[in-house]
């Protein structure tokens, strides 16, 4: 049966992106509308996005509405839009004084502020739409006061009487906490808050969310498992555990129309299981733009990734530079964040100039090269949430090397000769003779083609898609709005 929706986050892909959530938050609107549901997705109109490549109708009813929190007042228009390449509407909260800014993120002492009015708009929003939501799905420390606002500031309108809230995870180390004296910025009083949190003199928005919804989910089920522990649950493992009748671990899925080597528009050459010869041929177009040394048998490293503790590159600092020294190897890393990291990375690449290039900063049509001509894939996480690349390393035959934890474990299986199943590499501590042995075997392992194509055939084979991810929320949904 459809469902009414009402989906907030605060990036979308393709329209603002700086990490997975944008990507899940825009592939799963997209397949909940094919499924013939009725969701509504709300996020910032941000400086960064590109007006001039989006069909953007004002919404005429909703033109220069008023938001109070606490002693200011915004004014926000709402304009939408159809996802490109979809046709999922997507609702843009147009508000210059909280939007136009630098960056989609920031460290302005107004931050938290910026994210509480999304919130606040998007529900304001449905009321004067006179669209009634059976389910408000909100996303990370962003939008994780829409339970509590639903509870309290909105209660009183009918409107949302039916409506069950969902809060999903996507990376619990970012809780968006703020001082409790600026409690007005919510539209709330302290008294509406965790005293464990106010107490302590700050609020957690996060906390929030997972103490009022509805129900919860993370983007994979070891991840739902791994938050519930003192070594993944960031202090709010207690809180979790509470719940755990409550917390669905769901895989975030692959929007295959847009990762697949068979059709990937960023790329000049495709290619499929039966013809990999068209991924030689990208391997070597990719070594030649990125200026490393055209050996066709010289396997390729690739790595895509924002540069912080979390995405494990503390372990790289001993073990790349000796693989480099002691194995005929090239590496590509594109990403940037952390200075320590990046400057890391650009002396590797003047210590072994033709085999390791850096690109600092992002590129989505460069992502895509890396993925589709990389023979390699390596992801040393300390946690994973989730993760996208690694799926889509395994479509695009190129194999991933990753560390036993949250979605990682549960995508990547690791080979065994023996039986010739598996899909990578996995190693399971969290150190640097684990990056060091996976990194060998890996290297062992291509210089062996007929098991190493073995390898990426299993890889590739594998299916991700949301198409059949979406049907888990889809029965999700239908059990929180008691539809099952």
């Amino acid at each position: 049966m459809p469902l009414r929706i009402c989906f907030i986050a605060s990036e979308v892909a393709p329209l603002a992106k700086t990490g997975g959530l944008a990507d899940v938050a825009g592939a799963l609107a997209k397949y909940l509308h094919l499924a013939g549901h009725d969701i509504r997705v709300f996020m910032p109109l941000y400086a960064q996005i590109d007006r001039s490549s989006l069909e953007v109708w004002p919404v005429e009813f909703l033109q220069d509405v008023s938001l109070r929190l606490g002693t200011q007042v915004y004014r926000f228009s709402v304009h939408t839009a159809r996802l490109p390449g979809a046709a999922t509407m997507i609702y843009l909260i147009d508000c210059p004084a909280l939007y136009a800014r630098a960056s989609i993120y920031t460290n302005d002492p107004d931050e938290h502020v910026r994210f509480i009015a999304l919130t606040h708009a998007a529900l304001m929003c449905c009321q004067r739409m006179g669209f009634a939501p059976q389910v408000v799905h909100c996303n990370d420390w962003h939008t994780g006061l829409a339970p509590l606002l639903l509870g309290t500031v909105f209660s009183w309108d009918r409107l949302f009487l039916q409506a069950k809230s969902l809060l999903t995870i996507h990376n619990l180390g970012y809780q968006g906490q703020f001082s409790a004296a600026q409690v007005a910025d919510t539209g709330l009083g302290l008294q509406d808050f965790d005293y464990a949190e106010t107490s302590q003199g700050r609020i957690n928005p996060l906390k929030e969310g997972i103490l009022h919804a509805d129900h919860l989910s993370t983007v994979s089920p070891t991840y739902a498992r791994e938050i519930q522990t003192s070594q993944y649950g960031w202090g709010l493992e207690d809180v979790l555990r509470q719940r755990t009748a409550d917390l669905s671990g769901i895989l975030n899925g692959v929007d295959y129309e847009e990762w697949d080597p068979r059709h990937d528009r960023h790329l000049p050459v495709h290619f499929d299981a039966r013809q990999l010869q068209g991924k030689a041929e990208l391997k070597r177009l990719l070594m030649q733009r990125a200026g490393l040394e055209p050996v066709a048998t010289r396997p390729l490293i690739g790595m895509v990734s924002r540069m912080t503790l979390q995405k494990g590159f503390d372990l790289l600092f001993d073990t790349l530079p000796a693989v480099l020294a002691a194995r005929d190897v090239a590496l590509t890393v594109l990403g940037n964040g952390d200075a320590r990291y990046e400057g890391f990375f650009t002396e590797l690449q003047h210590r072994f100039p033709g085999r390791v290039v850096f690109h600092r900063g992002y590129s989505e049509e460069l992502s895509h090269w890396i993925e589709g001509g990389a023979d390699l894939f390596l992801m040393p996480s300390l946690y994973e949430p989730c993760g996208l690349n690694q799926m889509y390393s395994l479509r695009y035959g190129t194999v991933p090397i990753v560390r036993h934890t949250g979605g990682l474990a549960d995508s990547v299986s690791h080979f065994d000769p023996a039986t010739g199943k598996g899909t990578g590499i996995v190693f399971n501590d969290f150190d640097a003779g684990g990056v060091r042995w996976a990194l060998d075997t890996a290297l062992d392992w291509y210089a062996q083609p007929t098991l190493w194509r073995r390898i990426v055939h299993n890889g590739m084979a594998q299916d991700f898609s949301w198409r059949r991810q979406v049907a888990e929320y889809e029965t999700l949904y239908q059990r929180m709005t008691g539809q099952s």
